[in-house]
C-alpha cells in the first residue's frame, strides 16, 4: 500500500507563472561573498554561502530554497531545488511520480513505464558532510552558479529540463562554520593547517556519516525526512580523502559490499562511477582511481550508502585534500615508491604527476563529478526512474515467495522501550509496520494483541534484513598466509542484538488469517518545526509506535525501579534534579539490584513513570541501600576531539544527566576529589590521552595531553575514594598510567593471530555488581579494538564481565583467535586505595546503538563513593584479594 508523506512542509510556493519574466543577471559568487570560490587561503562559511544562495533565488526563476529544519545547535538549514521554470512550476506532480515509483506495490509495469517517461530525475548532491573535507561545501556554490548562468549551453539546458537537482549548500552547516572560522583564526600563522580541537558536529563529528539507520542526531533525521519526502533516484555525497597520490577515488567499492543491496543499484552506482571517471579524462583531469583504497561498502550505516537498501543509487567519492584552503606542491619524492614510475594501471590509467594542488583544483574535480552525474541522469532519466520501481517490486515479490516472510517483535521485552525505539527508527526510514489486533499463533508460537509485525513484502525490506541478520564478515586476507584485511568500518551491527530486543522470523508464508489480524500502525504526525521533544513523531508510522504502558504495583512512597529499563535513568535524573532521594539497593542471592526513588510528589513521579513507560514497585518496608547522593560527574574532554567522548555526552544529555566536561588543564590542576565523585573517560588511544597534540602543531592552549602530572592527579583522585570509569581503549591508558595490577592479554598479539574489529560478542556478566545492574547474565556487547583483561599480583576487586572458557563468543561480525580471550575478563572493577577504577573492555554506547548496554554507562556514572563502597563480588566471579602471582582466567 502506498504511503504518501503528509508531513511535507515547504516554506515556499512553487507556482511559477507561465509568463514569468526572464531571469535577472545571475550574481557571481565574488559579487556577494567578496572573492571567487576556491581562492587560496579563503574559506566560505555556511552563513556566507546562504547569503549567496538567497541572492541566486532572487535573481533566477530556476532555483527555489526550502527550509528543511534546524541543526543540533538550532541553525536554520536550507535545501535548494534547481531545475527549469516549467519543472519547478509542476514540482508537486514530479514529486508525486517519484514517490509512486519508490513505493511500487500495486503499480503495473505499463503504468510504471508511463510514469518513468513522464517524470523527472531527482538527483541529490551535497558536500561538507565531513566538514574538514571543506572543498565539498565550497563546490556547491560554484555548481549552482554555473548551472544558472549558462542559459545558452545545450548541455546545461538538457540537465535543467530533465532533472531536478536537490542541492544542499552544505549537508553539515554547523561544521562548515566551525572549520571555516577555525581556519580564518589561524591562516597566516604557524598554525595555519592545525587540526581542529573540537568536533565539527555538536556531538559526533565524523560519525555524522555513520548514523543513517539509528537517526540519533537531529541532522540525520532532517536528511532522512527530506529524502522520504522527495525520494530521489540518485544521492551523491562529495568527500575529500583520496588515497595519495590519486586525485579522486570513485566507485566501484572495494570488497566486501553489503550483501542485501539490490544488484540493480550496485550496477547503477558502478556505472555512474565510471561515467565520472570518463568525464574527468575528457576534461584533462588526471588521477582518478577505483582501486587500492579500503573503501568497502559492508557497513550499512553510512548516510551516503544506506539508501541503496531503499533502492536509491547512493554513493560517495573522495577527492584529494591537502589542508583547508592552503595550497601545496608535491614532487615525485613525496609519492609512495610504487607510484613514482607513473605507470598507468587498469583502474588508474592517468596517474597524477604531482605539482601544485589547490582547493580550486579539488572544487573543479568535484564539480566535474557533479555535472557528470546530472548528465547521466539526463541521458538515462527514464531508466533511472523505472529501475527505482523495478528494484522495489523485486523486493516485494522476493519476500512473498521466500522467507523470512515477516519479523515479529513482542512489545513485552526486558526493556519494552528499547523495542519501541528500534521500531521507530525503522519506521522513520520508510518501513511499514503492523500490529496484531487479536491473539494470534504464528509458526507455533502465540502472540498477544498489539504485537508488532514487519511484513517483508515491501519495497525497503532489504534494509530490515541487513539490520536484523547476524553478520558473517568474509575472511579476506592480505595474502594467503597473511593477516585478515581490516574492515573499513564495523564488521557486525545486528540491531536486535545491540538493543537486546527479541525478534522472531516468520518462516511460513503469511496466511489470510494472519493478514486479517494485522493492522497498519499509524499515529498522529507532529510538524517537524515543533518536534524537538518527539523526534520521530514527524513520521506517521513512527508516531504510532508506542511501548507497553507503565505498570505500578504495591503501596508506599518509595518507588523501586529496575535498571534493566533504560528509562529508569531518566526518572532518576529527574528525581535528582527535583530534590528527590535516590538509593541503590543490592539484589538478593547475586541478583541485580534496583534503584529506590523517594521524596518526589506522588503525582509528579507517577506522571514521569507514565510518560516514560517505566515499570515500578511501590515500597513501604525499609531496605538496606547505599545513597547515591547526587554523584558529581565529570567527563574527560580531550582537545584531540574524540567522537567516543561526544557520543558519551550525547547519551548523558539525552537521559538528563548533569555533568561537567573537564580538559587537560582541569585534571592536571589536581584536587579532583573536591569537585567530583566520578570521572568518565571515553574510548581513546593511550598515547593520545597522555600526549595529545604535539608542541607546535596547534596553538599553545591546545598542546599536550594529561602527561605525568595528569596521571598523578587521577591516581590521587582514585586513592582518595573517587571512581574512574574507563571505556574500551582508555582502559589501556589507566592500566599503564595508574600502574594497575592488570594486563591486556591481546596487547601483544599480531593481527594474524587475533583480530576482532567492530563486532558483537557474548560475555557473562555479574549483575549483582552495581555497574552491571540490570544486565542479563549473558549479554551481547560491541567490541572494537577492545582490551581483554587478566589480573596480576596485588589485584583487589572483581570481574564484572568475562568471556566463556569454551566456544566462540562471536555473535555477529568477525573474530579470529577466540582461544586467546576464552575465560578472561571483559570488564573489571579494580580497587585502588579507597576508590575504584572500572575498566570496561567494550563500547557500551557505540554510536548510540547498543541500547542493551547503555545502562553500563549510566550505572557507572552513578557509581559514586557510597555505592562503590558497598560493591561486592558475587555469582562465582573473581573477588578480591587474588592469590599472589595469579594471572587468572
Amino acid at each position: 500500500m502506498l504511503r504518501i508523506p503528509v508531513r511535507l512542509a515547504i516554506a515556499v510556493s512553487f507556482a511559477v507563472a507561465a509568463h514569468a519574466q526572464a531571469q535577472q543577471m545571475i550574481p557571481t559568487p565574488a559579487s556577494v561573498i567578496g572573492y571567487p570560490v576556491g581562492t587560496d587561503f579563503k574559506l566560505i562559511t555556511y552563513d556566507e554561502s546562504m547569503r549567496y544562495f538567497e541572492a541566486l533565488a532572487k535573481a533566477s526563476n530556476q532555483i527555489k530554497l526550502l527550509d528543511v529544519g534546524k541543526t543540533s545547535t538550532g541553525h536554520a538549514w536550507t535545501l535548494a531545488l534547481i531545475s527549469s521554470p516549467a519543472n519547478l512550476a509542476n514540482i508537486e506532480k514530479y514529486r508525486t511520480i517519484a514517490l509512486r515509483l519508490a513505493h511500487p506495490d500495486g503499480l503495473s509495469e505499463d503504468e510504471a513505464h508511463r510514469l518513468a517517461r513522464e517524470g523527472k530525475a531527482f538527483v541529490d548532491i551535497s558536500g561538507g558532510l565531513h566538514a574538514s573535507e571543506i572543498a565539498g561545501s565550497q563546490h556547491t556554490i560554484q555548481l549552482a552558479y554555473d548551472l544558472l548562468s549558462r542559459p545558452g549551453d545545450p548541455k546545461t539546458k538538457a540537465i535543467l529540463d530533465n532533472t531536478v537537482l536537490m542541492l544542499w549548500p552544505s549537508i553539515n552547516p554547523d561544521g562548515q562554520n566551525i572549520v571555516a572560522n577555525w581556519y580564518r583564526e589561524n591562516v597566516g600563522t604557524p598554525y595555519e593547517t592545525a587540526p581542529l580541537h573540537e568536533l565539527y558536529q555538536k556531538y559526533i563529528g565524523h560519525d555524522n556519516n555513520r548514523d543513517a539507520y539509528m537517526l540519533n542526531v537531529v541532522e540525520s533525521r532532517v536528511v532522512a525526512r527530506t529524502w522520504r519526502d522527495w525520494e530521489p533516484q540518485i544521492i551523491y555525497v562529495q568527500h575529500q580523502t583520496a588515497p595519495f597520490p590519486t586525485r579522486i577515488w570513485l566507485p566501484p567499492f572495494a570488497e566486501p559490499i553489503a550483501p542485501r543491496v539490490p544488484a540493480l543499484m550496485s550496477r547503477e552506482v558502478n556505472t555512474i562511477g565510471m561515467t565520472i571517471a570518463q568525464a574527468l579524462e575528457t576534461n584533462n583531469m588526471p588521477g582518478a582511481t577505483h582501486m587500492g583504497t579500503g573503501f568497502d561498502a559492508w557497513y550499512p550505516g553510512y548516510i551516503d550508502y544506506m539508501p541503496m537498501l531503499q533502492n536509491i543509487a547512493s554513493f560517495w567519492t573522495e577527492t584529494a585534500l591537502y589542508q583547508y584552503a592552503t595550497p601545496h606542491f608535491y614532487t615525485l619524492n613525496d609519492f609512495p615508491r610504487e607510484y613514482r614510475d607513473l605507470r598507468p594501471q587498469s583502474l588508474y590509467p592517468s596517474p597524477w604527476p604531482g605539482g601544485w594542488w589547490r582547493i580550486k583544483d579539488a572544487i573543479d574535480y568535484m564539480e566535474t563529478g557533479s555535472i557528470a552525474v546530472l548528465d547521466y541522469a539526463t541521458k538515462y532519466r527514464e531508466e533511472l526512474l523505472y529501475n527505482r520501481y523495478q528494484a522495489g517490486r523485486k523486493a516485494i515479490e522476493r519476500y512473498r515467495k521466500d522467507p523470512p516472510y515477516a519479523y515479529i517483535v513482542a512489545r513485552n521485552q526486558r526493556d519494552p522501550v528499547a523495542a519501541a525505539e528500534m521500531m521507530r527508527r525503522l519506521a522513520f526510514n520508510g518501513i511499514r509496520i503492523s500490529e496484531l489486533t487479536k491473539n494470534t499463533t504464528v509458526d507455533g508460537t502465540s502472540y498477544p494483541t498489539g504485537t508488532w509485525v514487519i511484513p517483508m513484502d515491501q519495497e525497503f525490506s532489504e534494509l530490515v534484513r541487513q539490520l536484523f541478520d547476524a553478520q558473517e564478515y568474509p575472511d579476506l586476507r592480505e595474502s594467503p598466509d597473511g593477516p585478515p584485511e581490516q574492515p573499513y568500518d564495523a564488521a557486525g551491527w545486528t540491531l536486535p542484538y545491540q538493543m537486546d530486543v527479541r525478534v522472531a522470523e516468520v518462516r511460513t508464508p503469511l496466511s489470510g488469517d494472519l493478514r486479517s489480524a494485522m493492522r497498519p500502525v499509524v499515529g498522529k504526525v507532529v510538524d517537524w518545526r515543533t518536534a524537538a521533544d518527539a523526534p520521530f513523531a514527524t513520521d506517521s508510522v513512527a508516531a504510532g509506535i508506542v511501548p507497553l504502558p507503565s505498570r505500578i504495583t504495591g503501596t508506599g512512597e518509595t518507588f523501586a525501579l529496575d535498571p534493566a529499563e533504560n528509562n529508569t535513568f531518566r526518572v532518576i535524573t529527574r528525581a535528582l534534579a527535583g530534590g528527590g532521594t535516590v538509593k541503590f539497593a543490592e539484589g538478593p542471592n547475586g541478583r541485580s539490584g534496583r534503584y529506590l526513588v523517594s521524596g518526589i510528589a506522588d503525582t509528579k513521579i507517577t506522571g514521569w513513570l507514565t510518560e516514560l513507560a517505566v515499570r515500578a514497585e511501590r515500597m513501604t518496608t525499609p531496605v538496606t541501600a547505599s545513597a547515591v547522593v547526587r554523584p558529581r560527574i565529570a567527563i574527560y574532554k580531550p582537545f584531540t576531539a574524540s567522537m567516543d567522548e561526544g557520543w558519551t555526552e550525547w547519551l548523558l544529555d539525552d537521559y538528563g544527566f548533569s555533568y561537567t566536561a573537564i580538559t587537560n588543564t582541569d585534571i592536571r590542576s589536581g584536587n579532583l576529589g573536591a569537585r567530583f565523585d566520578v570521572i568518565l573517560m571515553a574510548s581513546d588511544r593511550p598515547r593520545s590521552i597522555s600526549d595529545g597534540f604535539t608542541k607546535g602543531s596547534v596553538p599553545p592552549r591546545y598542546e599536550g595531553g594529561l602527561g605525568n602530572e595528569g596521571a598523578r592527579a587521577l591516581d590521587e583522585f582514585v586513592h582518595a575514594g573517587g571512581s574512574l570509569i574507563c571505556l574500551n581503549q582508555s582502559a589501556n591508558y589507566a592500566i599503564s598510567a595508574l600502574h594497575l595490577p592488570v594486563r591486556n592479554v591481546t596487547d601483544t598479539l599480531s593481527r594474524k593471530n587475533y583480530f576482532s574489529s567492530g563486532s558483537i560478542l557474548e560475555v557473562i556478566t555479574d549483575p549483582s555488581h552495581p555497574v552491571m545492574a540490570g544486565m542479563p547474565d549473558h549479554a551481547k556487547v560491541f567490541v572494537d579494538g577492545s582490551p581483554v583483561f587478566a589480573t596480576l599480583d596485588g589485584f583487589e576487586g572483581s570481574a564484572l564481565a568475562k568471556y566463556a572458557k569454551e566456544g566462540s563468543p562471536r555473535l555477529s561480525g568477525y573474530l579470529l583467535g577466540e582461544k586467546f580471550i576464552q575465560g578472561y575478563a571483559a570488564a573489571l572493577d579494580v580497587k585502588q586505595g579507597r576508590g575504584h577504577v572500572v575498566l570496561i573492555g567494550f563500547r557500551p554506547q557505540w554510536r548510540g546503538q547498543p541500547f542493551g548496554t547503555f545502562r553500563v554507562v549510566f550505572n557507572s556514572a552513578l557509581f559514586g563513593r557510597e555505592v562503590a563502597a558497598a560493591a561486592k563480588g558475587a555469582n562465582g566471579f573473581w573477588t578480591s584479594p587474588r592469590p599472589a602471582g595469579a594471572d587468572k582466567k
